[in-house]
């Protein structure tokens, strides 16, 4: 009887003890719930005061602490429009079609999709013509290699018809511009240094480089910005640059100089291009010595006799007038005078930082300078003496014949290979803070991008560009795809039915 009191009174002090414990509790709950209210409201309190009494934005001092909320969603929208509410073909500047292509190819190397295409074939949509009786495999006819600058000391015959366009250590992380090397040279295309000069890093995959100067000449300048004859000599000891290619203008920025911000500018940085850290890194919106026409020719013939390579130029085209001069002077000097290449810039270029007025407004897009200069260069009988090379969000297989049939030689893409890179177009570039790590400086953000994974998709991204590429040709009854012509490529007119580029092109009204 007594053991079961005792029980009893044990089961009761016990339930008296965890009644006391959940009171203690609420208590203690109860309190912080009231401390955490109170901090809320409190901070709601100092931004309501400051929204009310600050000028500068006329919506939260309208609607305090409410307007904030404006600002948060219009943020958060172009996260949520990405991933919830475009459809696959209507983005900008690079639509979720195009992206997911380039993320599957440079996966596996091949991509294939069922049931039938999504692309609404509306007026200007270039198609292709297939022939009825394509060659089988084998019976296609090998082209002989396309040598630029035969008559340098040191020719360049590329090995690939697709190839990695202008990207700088600067505007790129060191781990993004590896990769690319990497990638480059297990795929055979070359790499362009862009105009921030030649880093360790571009050279890490030993991969064919073009080295770019750009209205800076940074790597291989005076202080005047000049050309340093003597350092541009030295850098092309090493057998891996094969061409020098001098940027008058691109495409995000026609008529404005490179932008690098300071934040950006680190002291390896700063070393490589010859310039002062922690500044930004403005370049002329011109070669200060090529003014002109003449004068941009005998700096042709300078940096092609100091390098001992093929020499070029890059432009996006916009005024007939000086570049018809220009061709002009070419042919009055003689052929030899000419440049070896021409690289061709897209007014709708891409860069991690330009002013929305170029941006948006300024030069023609690669959709019509491809095909006038491609006619003006026929024209003057300079042809078959400068390669073309074309550049400006050929990013997939159709852009990439498209350029072939209108008069390309090469293809070059730079975004294409930053979505290979991972990169999610988060339109962080000119911010350091990318969240792939491929524009940003910030090692932290830098540690997810693996240069060893992610050169293997950029290998299979520009190997898989070629391989479908061949396939069109090859559809079309071409044997390459530089067989390729205006017939091959036909246009959607207004009232649904299509027309040979060579009927739909209408060159005389740029002249």
């Amino acid at each position: 009887m007594n053991l079961i009191l005792a029980g009893e009174s044990t089961v009761s002090d016990t339930m008296e003890m965890l009644t006391v414990t959940a009171v203690r509790g609420l208590n203690i709950l109860g309190s912080l719930f009231l401390f955490v209210l109170g901090v809320l409201a409190a901070a709601v309190l100092i931004l309501f005061i400051i929204d009310v009494t600050q000028t500068k934005d006329t919506v939260r001092r309208n609607y305090p602490v409410l307007g904030r909320f404006r600002s948060v969603f219009s943020k958060l929208g172009e996260f949520f429009r990405q991933y919830f509410f475009a459809m696959d073909r209507e983005e900008m500047p690079f639509n979720r079609a195009q992206r997911d292509y380039i993320n599957d190819v440079s996966d596996d190397g091949h991509e294939t999709v069922p049931f039938g295409s999504t692309k609404v074939l509306s007026p200007g949509t270039p198609i292709f013509a297939n022939g009825l009786f394509p060659k089988l495999e084998g019976e296609h006819t090998p082209k002989p290699a396309f040598v630029i600058g035969p008559n340098t000391p040191n020719p360049y015959a590329p090995k690939s018809l697709f190839n990695i366009s202008a990207m700088s250590y600067g505007s790129l992380s060191k781990p993004a511009v590896e990769a690319l090397s990497l990638g480059a040279g297990m795929a055979g295309c070359w790499l362009n240094t862009g105009e921030g000069g030649v880093s360790p890093y571009h050279l890490a995959g030993q991969c064919d480089v073009v080295f770019q100067l750009g209205t800076g000449k940074f790597g291989a300048r005076k202080d005047d910005m000049t050309l340093d004859e003597g350092k541009l000599r030295d850098i092309c000891k090493n057998p891996l640059i094969k061409m020098i290619e001098l940027k008058l203008s691109q495409g995000a920025k026609p008529g404005k100089g490179g932008i690098l911000p300071a934040e950006k500018v680190t002291a390896e940085i700063a070393e490589i291009r010859g310039i002062k850290a922690g500044e930004a890194a403005i370049s002329p919106n011109r070669h200060v010595d090529a003014g002109s026409p003449a004068e941009l020719l005998d700096l042709i013939e300078k940096v092609r006799k100091a390098s001992g390579r093929p020499t070029g130029i890059k432009f996006v085209v916009g005024n007939i007038t000086p570049i018809k001069e220009l061709f002009s002077e070419i042919k009055s000097r003689g052929l030899e005078s000419a440049p070896d290449f021409i690289t061709l810039d897209s007014g709708d270029g891409g860069t991690g930082a330009a002013p929305l007025p170029l941006l948006d407004n300024m030069g023609l897009s690669i959709r019509e300078g491809l095909p006038l200069i491609d006619d003006l260069l026929r024209e003057e009988g300079l042809r078959e003496r400068i390669a073309l090379i074309a550049s400006g969000k050929l990013v997939t297989p159709e852009d990439v014949a498209w350029a072939f049939c209108v008069g390309a030689d090469f293809v070059n893409a730079a975004r294409g290979f930053m979505f290979a890179l991972g990169c999610i177009q988060a339109l962080k570039c000119d911010e350091n803070t990318c969240p792939t790590g491929i524009t940003t400086h910030n090692k932290r953000l830098q540690r997810g991008l693996d240069p060893t994974n992610k050169a293997v998709r950029v290998m299979n991204y520009c190997k898989a560009i070629q391989k479908e590429v061949d396939m069109i040709a090859h559809s079309c009854g071409a044997d390459h795809p530089r067989d390729l012509t205006r017939e091959h490529l036909l246009v959607v007119q207004a009232s649904g039915r299509s027309k040979p580029f060579s009927q739909t092109w209408d060159r005389s009204r740029y002249i």
